[in-house]
């Protein structure tokens, strides 16, 4: 398996620090990388577990989910003053997205479960190549869900494939099938064989009269919605179950610092 953090290092220093060799750095040294404003922490813990992997010395970390405020650490670590000083720009960076994320996420998730206690954010595939395993962590770490891992892991009939495969005859799978009907007729024509349905597009009234009529011919039947904006979210969430959105990929990343010391 590709370790991606060896591919960010990597990336960001191929050979060696020029600024740390042009001043001979050598010794021991502490870092802690500090929040300026409030968050949810994600992927705190896979960075400390990378430092340790390298001989760093981790002196604290905020586990998923941890709330923090201004000025709290969010990861601190200590030893070879060089490789901190290597680690450190692609650390904060890489931990300022992931706790965006989760930031995100979970002010979603505040709002729509205001007006649907049950409902369910679930993020789309639409994260950044390279940084899914951890986009992904960062959603669960804010209290979402996630509608699709890969193409391996779920089927969903789009309304890409209906328009290929042409009329679908009797499905039977494995995993739960998902079908995101063209036309309300097509949304009746397949309820009695999805799990789930996805209706993007469809206004909060629509759903509000169509959802009663699909679940009562399929009880079992999730309703689920796309291709919203994130400030709609306590509009949809009283008319389903799902709410499939790819925002949180995308918050502005979080303000943080970092400060290395000799010891």
């Amino acid at each position: 398996m590709i370790d991606l953090f060896e591919l960010y290092f990597y990336e960001d220093c191929p050979y060696q620090d020029e600024s740390a060799e042009l001043l001979k750095l050598e010794g021991r040294g502490k870092m802690r990388i500090i929040s300026r404003e409030s968050g949810i922490c994600a992927c705190a813990g896979d960075l400390a577990d990378y430092y340790e992997r390298k001989g760093l010395k981790i002196r604290n970390y905020l586990r998923d989910g941890k709330a923090f405020e201004p000025e709290d650490s969010v990861l601190e670590a200590e030893g070879d003053i060089k490789l901190l000083f290597r680690f450190w720009r692609v650390s904060q960076t890489f931990l300022t997205i992931m706790c965006a994320i989760a930031t995100e996420t979970a002010s979603m998730v505040s709002a729509g479960r205001k007006a649907n206690p049950d409902f369910i954010i679930a993020t789309s595939r639409k994260t950044h190549p390279g940084s899914r395993v951890f986009e992904l962590k960062a959603v669960r770490a804010g209290g979402g869900d996630i509608h699709r891992n890969s193409l391996s892991d779920s089927i969903q009939i789009s309304q890409n494939h209906l328009e290929v495969a042409g009329e679908l005859g009797k499905l039977r799978a494995m995993k739960k099938i998902e079908i995101e009907p063209r036309t309300r007729d097509e949304a009746f024509k397949y309820v009695g064989m999805s799990d789930i349905m996805l209706l993007d597009h469809l206004s909060p009234k629509e759903l509000q009269e169509l959802g009663p009529e699909l679940k009562k011919l399929n009880p079992k039947l999730e309703l689920a919605v796309g291709g919203i904006k994130a400030s709609m979210i306590p509009e949809y969430a009283p008319f389903v179950d799902i709410i499939v959105i790819s925002a949180p990929y995308y918050a502005n990343p979080l303000d943080f610092t970092t400060k290395i010391e000799r010891i």
